[in-house]
């Protein structure tokens, strides 16, 4: 029975591959359009190929270095042998999605606003289906990596007689022999576990790489295009215009393929984890346990895939209509997760407690969508108050901008607060920690088990935006270009929560992770001798099976009034302030030498303004791209090297510091920064609406700052903080063994 149900993991994983290929063989079926469209097509599509590749050679020589690293660890008898394996298949993966993805956005493009000339719901169809290629790969090759991982570790190395006699692999031991049922399965996980390091790594080059090239293209567009030269946005003239686009695929959708794609993994590895390590867990039931967040997220697939295909609208709608459009495919994925989970839970798949966390889980993704929602769309207050602040000037628009983003935070953490403790107490936590823990992570994988649609809903937004440029540069009907400015401004709402959404599930899954952490911390007692005859010692234990969250917490001293913990704390919120100023830093330097190349192009090529000559592109490609690859290598490898040297130096106390204060600033800092960068950005677009002296006014010129502004907030450093959150968390978790063998406090 249990080998059975195993099989439909790797089965919905291949389903949603399928619809992924069946989604982009539809759209390449679609027109491109005139041959201007597709110059203009091939141009992005040429960028966007161009600026992966250099990103995938910087990235592939950091995961050589890590890699040779983490076989040293081994060698050492401080890392699990197969991990160096395990941190390559995550990152691989976590590239591909990215790779597939981006190139999908980058040819349908054209296709959409060739769609939007005949109709509003074509445009709105073909955008959306390609948006759901980017959302089927990730789930489906996360999933898949996930059962391969399982059943090779399960069927082939953790065999009976691999339990008996204990099992080597590459002269490092990695089965003992006598190895129990129950730690086997802790093991599993643990290993699986490892390789969320490697799509984390891959994950934070992506986003911070991705997100400094497309914010240098855009400031460099908008502060010299619009507000110097007077023209409108995307226009042919504008030499930044075509590195612009470009970046809207290398940042909003590889980057945010990348970034969801270890937020899927992450969280159903660390449930797995938590579940396998679940007190008195043996035989079926421990696999029940292993197996259940596999399977709702199996569920959570073939749901999205029905999803999909419940989002259409009228030629007439509205933007309200578009927004309820989309909400009725994830919305309706979601109830029917529920159900699903509900019939899982009456055949003892899982316990009514964990279906309550679930609820907890889904209804605070809702929440803080709906919250970011409000603060950001130009329907509601918050963002018309900045367009009205903006008749005022430049100043007044940057204050009441930063003001709604931090009073923005109070809904997502009065939330995730509410749903942690849900989550806890649905399971059991209030008298059983483990299960409370346990019921966190599946709060997570609730959360994230429709993302297959709901990161549709996302990746549809750049390339919404990419049609609308298309159809300005090919000089389309006035139409077509408000059709697809619908779409765009809706996909800048979708953008919004979808990065809340992020950052929500993002804190859930490094809850659960940080308990995982604890559990890779009694693993390795078990393995470093001398640490773990202490622990037996000073607790009074007689085996490690029998210790619990408590005895670590009393030994290892986890309190406020430890001053490694304490330290630690504070290098956790600092970090996440000095990584954002670090890469808002590196977006302003690229910006800087975007700016001075379009006034360059301006004054040195005669006829660009009269449009008689042909802007050089390339070199404002070749500027975000050169800009991008430099920049993103300090902040990205700053995430890795802090956690081990906490954990080297201040030890276990000082990691749990760490780890907790770069949740809680982070997730915080994280929402003020999306929220705020949203409502700027469509606070511009409701004065370019006719308000407050539309296009070209004063208040237009300020709503542009606001916007400029806002661009590294919501593109850059914002995104890239649930990265951080997360990496940080696996970099811990993957040197459990070195901070136990090697600490100097503790």
């Amino acid at each position: 029975m249990m080998n059975s149900i195993f099989w439909l993991i790797p089965i919905s994983s291949l389903i949603a591959l399928s619809f992924a290929w069946i989604f982009f063989k539809s759209m390449m079926k679609e027109s491109e359009g005139t041959d201007k469209m597709k110059e203009i097509a091939q141009h992005v599509r040429e960028g966007a190929m161009a600026y992966l590749s250099s990103q995938y050679k910087v990235v592939g020589k950091v995961f050589l270095v890590l890699v040779v690293l983490l076989g040293v660890l081994a060698y050492m008898g401080v890392q699990n042998p197969f991990v160096p394996i395990a941190f390559l298949t995550g990152g691989f993966f976590s590239g591909l999605c990215g790779y597939l993805g981006m190139k999908t956005a980058t040819y349908a493009s054209a296709r959409a606003a060739n769609g939007a000339s005949n109709s509003l719901n074509r445009g709105l169809k073909v955008a959306f289906r390609s948006g759901a290629v980017m959302g089927m790969v990730v789930v489906g090759f996360g999933l898949l990596d996930i059962a391969l991982w399982f059943y090779f570790l399960n069927e082939v190395v953790f065999t009976p007689d691999h339990l008996v006699n204990g099992f080597s692999f590459l002269g490092l031991d990695f089965v003992h022999a006598g190895t129990t049922e129950h730690h086997k399965m802790v093991e599993i996980t643990a290993t699986m576990l490892t390789f969320g390091m490697g799509a984390s790594t891959q994950a934070l080059f992506a986003r911070v790489g991705g997100g400094i090239y497309t914010k240098a293209a855009d400031v460099g567009a908008d502060l010299v295009g619009k507000v110097e030269a007077g023209i409108p946005e995307d226009d042919p003239r504008n030499p930044a215009t075509i590195a612009d686009n470009v970046g809207d695929n290398v940042g909003d959708v590889a980057g945010m393929g990348a970034d969801l794609y270890e937020s899927y993994c992450g969280s159903i590895l660390a449930t797995a984890a938590l579940g396998a390590a679940l007190p008195g867990l043996t035989g079926d039931i421990q696999m029940k346990a292993v197996m259940a967040p596999m399977i709702v997220a199996a569920i959570g697939i073939l749901l999205s895939v029905v999803g999909v295909f419940m989002v259409r609208t009228k030629e007439s709608a509205t933007q309200k209509n578009l927004l309820n459009a989309l909400l009725i495919g994830t919305g309706g994925s979601s109830v029917l997760i529920l159900i699903a989970l509900a019939v899982l839970a009456y055949f003892d798949w899982i316990t009514w407690g964990i279906f309550g966390s679930v609820i907890a889980g889904l209804a605070a993704g809702v929440i803080i969508g709906q919250g970011t929602e409000y603060y950001t769309s130009d329907e509601y207050k918050p963002t018309q108050g900045i367009a009205g602040q903006a008749v005022q000037g430049h100043a007044t628009t940057i204050i009441d901008g930063i003001a709604v983003g931090m009073f923005s935070t109070w809904i997502p953490v009065v939330t995730i607060v509410a749903g942690i403790i849900a989550a806890f107490g649905f399971a059991g936590g209030f008298t059983s920690f483990s299960q409370g823990v346990y019921g966190i992570g599946f709060a997570a994988v609730g959360m994230l088990s429709t993302l297959g649609i709901t990161l549709a809903t996302d990746a549809f937004g750049p390339i919404a935006d990419n049609a609308g440029g298309n159809a300005e540069m090919a000089h389309l009907p006035k139409e077509v270009r408000e059709r697809t400015d619908a779409l765009d401004m809706l996909g800048n709402t979708t953008a919004a929560t979808g990065k809340g959404f992020a950052i929500g599930s993002a804190a859930l899954t490094a809850m659960a992770l940080l308990a995982a952490y604890m559990e890779e911390i009694r693993l390795w007692l078990g393995k470093v001798p001398e640490k773990g005859q202490a622990f037996l010692e000073a607790t009074g234990l007689t085996s490690f099976a029998d210790a619990n969250i408590k005895d670590f917490v009393s030994y290892y001293d986890l309190s406020l009034f430890n001053p490694m913990l304490l330290g630690g704390l504070f290098i956790g919120a600092m970090m996440a302030f000095v990584f954002c100023a670090m890469t808002m830093k590196a977006v302003g330097r690229a910006a800087g030498a975007m700016v001075e190349e379009v006034r360059r192009q301006f004054r040195e090529i005669a006829g660009i303004m009269e449009g008689t000559a042909t802007p050089e592109y390339a070199k404002c490609v070749a500027i975000s791209t050169k800009g991008a690859q430099r920049e993103m290598i300090v902040p990205s490898l700053l995430a890795i090297i802090v956690p081990i040297l906490i954990g080297l130096i201040l030890g276990v106390a000082g990691v749990v510091g760490l780890l907790a204060g770069g949740l809680t600033a982070g997730f915080t800092l994280a929402v003020m920064l999306n929220n705020a960068g949203g409502a700027w950005d469509n606070a511009k677009k409701y004065i370019e609406k006719g308000h407050h002296g539309g296009k070209g006014s004063e208040a237009h010129k300020a709503g542009v700052t606001g916007d400029t502004v806002g661009d590294p907030f919501k593109d850059t450093s914002g995104p890239s903080l649930n990265i951080l959150i997360k990496l940080m968390t696996m970099v811990s978790v993957v040197m459990a063994g070195l901070t136990v063998a090697y600490s100097i406090f503790g």
